[in-house]
């Protein structure tokens, strides 16, 4: 036992001398690594430098990027403005406009709905003129020198006038079972983006096929004759409201004209009132009567929504042989619409308009009414062949099979 415990006494010692030799050449070493390197910590790891009454220092974060924002078509630092070289007005609408009308104020100021500083042209509320507003005669009447430009273009542009097999194979190549391209017009008529839709169309083909619907298709022939005007196109072929548009022989999809797109509609200015207090020529008393008279005739006709309107003029011209007051029902019509119409049938037929109440539209005849026998209006079918030609465009079997498919 006695033996036992010496020999733990001896270990014990042999161990506490040799932790005090490990030390103290630890304590050496590093002496000697001060001396040779002369080694100072840095003063954020110092415990001297932190100052204990500041707050502890957050880690170094990574910043967020900014949110990605693409290119504005409004922002136009650094580029000129986009010049167009067509000779006419720029409209919103260019068939549902009418130049001889001039409107009595604005409902917004003048900004422009193709962007700030986006088109040479400034903007006059109501169109943006292609020739300087100041200089612009006051009478509404277009600078000759543009109709004379835009027929010299058209001419170029058509060419050769297309035989009558050739017209019959773009209207057949046109049928609604065969190609999927279509233009769609509807309440605002011929709208100034669309004639870019219908240049799109005819970068792929030579015809387009144009749906019309609703309160343009009162004046048929207006439809046509501004979209030749304003296209440089030609009408090939017409079936109700579907109309076939060829480019022409010379149109070059490269050299298309440089049309800048709409951003926006803009609000329509204020007009002259439509239905006046008191008819002229009669009392204001008399003009009630009429107009209560008005409601209580049977109606001429019941209008769809997004229509067929083509005939309503020279139904209401030979209703005006029988009775003095016509009444049209536009129950379900947008009121915008059914004046619209109204305004057409005013200028067409002509009439005078006597109330919309109740969604309906009563016109008079007028005191001296003379009935007008004029072939302003197009049939219902038209091929639009050549004077020379030889016989109807299509055959009585391709006009059932057009009825189907156009």
């Amino acid at each position: 036992m006695s033996l036992f415990k010496h020999i733990t006494r001896q270990n014990s010692s042999t161990a506490l001398f040799l932790t005090r030799h490990l030390s103290s050449a630890a304590t050496a070493t590093a002496s000697k690594l001060h001396e040779r390197y002369t080694f100072e910590p840095p003063p954020s790891l110092s415990s001297s430098s932190q100052n204990p009454n500041e707050p502890p220092t957050k880690p170094h974060r990574k910043k967020t990027k900014p949110r990605y924002q693409p290119p504005s078509s409004l922002d136009r630092t650094g580029k000129k403005p986009i010049r167009s070289s067509l000779p006419f007005d720029f409209r919103f609408s260019y068939t549902e406009s009418s130049q001889t009308v001039r409107p009595i104020g604005l409902r917004e100021p003048k900004y422009s709905p193709f962007g700030p500083d986006r088109i040479d042209r400034p903007w006059t509320g109501v169109c943006a003129p292609a020739v300087d507003p100041k200089v612009k005669e006051l009478d509404g009447d277009e600078d000759p020198k543009l109709e004379e430009e835009r027929k010299k273009k058209r001419e170029y542009v058509q060419g050769d006038s297309l035989t009558n097999a050739e017209r019959k194979a773009l209207v057949l190549q046109c049928e609604r079972g065969k190609t999927k391209r279509q233009v769609n017009m509807g309440r605002d008529g011929l709208t100034h983006n669309m004639l870019i839709e219908i240049h799109n169309h005819w970068k792929y083909t030579e015809a387009v096929r144009i749906k019309c619907m609703g309160v343009p298709t009162v004046d048929m022939k207006n439809i046509c004759a501004q979209l030749e005007d304003k296209t440089f196109g030609k009408v090939i072929f017409r079936h109700g409201g579907t109309l076939i548009l060829y480019r022409g022989r010379n149109y070059n999809p490269r050299k298309r004209p440089v049309i800048p797109i709409m951003l926006w509609k803009p609000h329509e200015p204020v007009y002259p009132r439509l239905i006046k207090t008191a008819i002229d020529g009669l009392s204001i008393e008399e003009t009630k009567a009429m107009r209560k008279r008005g409601l209580a005739v049977p109606a001429l006709t019941k209008l769809a929504k997004n229509g067929y309107y083509a005939h309503l003029v020279s139904m209401v011209r030979d209703a005006f042989l029988a009775c003095e007051l016509v009444r049209i029902d536009c129950q379900g019509l947008e009121r915008s619409d059914y004046k619209k119409i109204g305004c057409k049938l005013r200028d067409l037929v002509p009439c005078i308009l006597v109330t919309f109440d109740k969604e309906q539209i009563v016109i008079w005849r007028g005191k001296d009414y003379k009935h007008l026998k004029d072939e302003y209006f197009l049939k219902d079918r038209e091929s639009f062949e050549d004077g020379d030609g030889g016989g109807d465009l299509l055959t009585d079997e391709d006009e059932e099979l057009n009825d189907t498919n156009l």
